[in-house]
């Protein structure tokens, strides 16, 4: 069934926004007229994807940059009208729709991923004052509780060192862990700790509650640590490091 007139040239109207080298313009529109939409849609697009991604930007020419956005604006299907959700569109985007270019660096998906976290970590809805828990509570004995805005990141690489002048032209050996958390000054920071740092989290972030000293004795036992004793005092210091950052919010008690 053809579709009503309006409607084919609405349709006709957002195709030539997004690509316009591939769409007509629909009739009976001047370009001069047209222009306006493309350039305003266009421009407003582009600089969102720049302002969320600002060291990204950096590593491209313009011309580098302006066809990945023009592509990711021509063929993406946003699911979402919102523009701070932009960027999760556009970390979509790359992990499923695009293709990797020359001036692309194999890094690419891993350093958008980290510089989107920010803006994840900001907009998350996620309230601790809606967890019961004891900020002052014994870390060892009792059940840990990790805070829902910290969020534990594996990265092949290392994201954290990259610059416009520092570009890594192989994965190192060792990978890269790192926290991103929110703090209750709604301030986001960035930590990266030790594979045994990021074993605990893990551990500490499961479905099944555990106490800080449960967690260190299975990270010392899966070691095959020869001092369990070295990993309990060690670790716990970790875990009060953390509270400090209120990446651990404190632990449940009895009485709670």
């Amino acid at each position: 069934m053809a579709q009503p007139v309006f409607k084919q040239t609405q349709y006709d109207f957002a195709a030539h926004i997004r690509d316009p080298d591939n769409n007509p313009r629909p009739e009976g529109i001047e370009d001069r007229r047209m222009a306006i939409y493309r350039d305003l849609f266009y421009n407003n697009v582009e600089g969102f994807v720049a302002s969320a991604f600002p060291l990204l930007r950096t590593l491209y020419s313009d011309e580098d940059w302006h066809a990945l956005i023009r592509d990711y604006f021509s063929r993406h299907q946003a699911h979402t009208p919102h523009f701070p959700e932009m960027a999760e569109e556009f970390i979509d985007y790359l992990s499923n729709e695009f293709t990797a270019r020359e001036c692309d660096p194999d890094f690419m998906l891993e350093l958008a991923h980290y510089e989107w976290m920010e803006t994840a970590a900001m907009l998350s809805q996620d309230d601790p004052g809606d967890i019961d828990f004891n900020p002052k509570g014994d870390l060892l004995d009792e059940p840990v509780v990790i805070s829902p805005l910290a969020w534990l990141l594996y990265y092949e690489w290392p994201v954290h060192t990259i610059s416009r002048d520092q570009q890594p032209d192989e994965k190192p050996e060792q990978a890269t862990w790192i926290i991103i958390y929110r703090d209750r000054e709604d301030e986001v920071g960035f930590i990266q700790v030790n594979p045994v740092t990021a074993r605990l989290m893990q551990l500490l972030d499961s479905e099944e509650p555990m106490t800080g000293r449960q967690a260190l004795e299975q990270v010392a036992t899966e070691m095959n640590h020869p001092q369990p004793a070295v990993i309990l005092e060690g670790g716990l210091d970790t875990l009060r490091q953390l509270r400090k950052k209120d990446i651990i919010l404190g632990t449940h008690t009895p009485d709670n």
